[in-house]
């Protein structure tokens, strides 16, 4: 087996391992994977789970007797939703937290902030969460390979190094191996291209609603930001086991560049500067050399038209010392410079962070 490091990884599971009977959640195939959590928590790391399963746990509590119209699996999801998380919450002592997120609130750029954000706080403060696509709105995400997708811009707006996908098949073969005797797992991919592509079949069981390419395509849009991917049996018990001892039971994408220098070609190079933030040399000291991020009691001007998540430059005497996604607009920005972290809920008269760009979301250049 192929051997992994990883921090901080975004765990996809399909319904098929969720409600693997179709119409209700089952804990079948979820207490090796619980348990694989617990542990990893324990050893310092972080997960974030992205779960499908809403629209089959309601199942069985929308009676049709035809196929169910988009307006009905809209109700299948918003009552499966509350049994979705009931069913993972019973397999932990911490909190979970639900995020239900659509395409267009990653697409968003200010809601996006928003989700790395709270992703983030959710982390600090102990939690899992569970990320679903938000089915009781998002009319155009009912389709294939969704929540597969839906993992990989997880992984990427959580910045984490590690996207687990969790099948129901051992990984990526060179035939499907329910069909061909002959088909062999493919242990490691160092890049995706047509071949690979080729390899990919069609949806795999009539609950889900993703195929083994929508996987190939979620593990093409991490690796090529530097974040490995894995396809992993859910069903098997003894996959979460090979994880824990740092294996691969299954097949490891690696990742085609590293996860800070993907970030840091993406705030350079593609992201334009919408404003100007001028620090003071106190503020330069501690984002340069303690790694800290940037707080509004440094800041002694403000210069542009910016919105909250835009990409700014931070100047210290004339020197572009970083670049980074502004969490604040400018106007309120330019109220709150020089002042406490205590004293800005007064200023603005609403509650907020106290972080004017964050460490993690911000490129040095000094």
């Amino acid at each position: 087996m192929n051997r992994f490091n990883w921090q901080r990884a975004v765990i996809k599971v399909g319904s098929a391992l969720i409600a693997p009977e179709g119409n209700e959640c089952s804990g079948r195939y979820l207490l090796s994977l619980a348990r694989f959590i617990t542990a990893s928590r324990e050893a310092g790391k972080e997960i974030i789970l992205v779960s499908s399963g809403s629209v089959a746990a309601g199942r069985s509590k929308v009676k049709i007797r035809h196929n169910a119209s988009i307006a009905e699996k809209q109700a299948m999801a918003a009552i499966g939703q509350n049994l979705m998380m009931a069913n993972w919450q019973r397999f932990f002592d911490f909190p979970c937290a639900q995020v239900l997120l659509t395409a267009d609130d990653l697409r968003d750029r200010t809601r996006y902030v928003n989700i790395k954000n709270t992703l983030r706080e959710i982390l600090n403060h102990n939690a899992l969460p569970i990320v679903n696509e938000n089915d009781t709105v998002a009319v155009n995400e009912l389709k294939v390979g969704d929540n597969d997708n839906l993992g990989a811009y997880t992984a990427l707006v959580a910045q984490a190094d590690t996207l687990i996908i969790c099948s129901d098949i051992d990984g990526l073969f060179t035939a499907d191996p329910r069909k061909d005797a002959s088909a062999t797992l493919i242990p490691q991919v160092d890049k995706i291209d047509s071949t690979i592509y080729g390899l990919a079949g069609g949806a795999g069981t009539a609950i889900g609603t993703g195929g083994m390419r929508t996987k190939i395509e979620a593990a093409d849009k991490c690796t090529s930001s530097g974040i490995q991917t894995l396809i992993v049996n859910g069903r098997k018990g003894e996959t979460f086991d090979a994880l824990l001892e740092g294996k691969v039971p299954g097949t490891l994408f690696n990742a085609s560049s590293t996860p800070a220098s993907a970030r840091r070609l993406w705030l350079t190079h593609t992201l334009k500067t919408a404003g100007r933030i001028e620090v003071d040399s106190g503020a330069k000291e501690a984002l340069v050399r303690k790694g800290a991020s940037l707080l509004p009691t440094g800041i002694v001007d403000v210069t542009g038209l910016f919105e909250q998540g835009d990409a700014v430059e931070v100047v210290c005497q004339g020197e572009v010392i970083a670049k980074g996604l502004c969490l604040y607009n400018a106007k309120d920005l330019t109220l709150i410079k020089g002042k406490k972290s205590k004293e800005i809920a007064s200023v603005l008269g609403y509650e907020t962070t106290d972080v004017a760009i964050h460490r993690d979301d911000m490129v040095l250049y000094s």
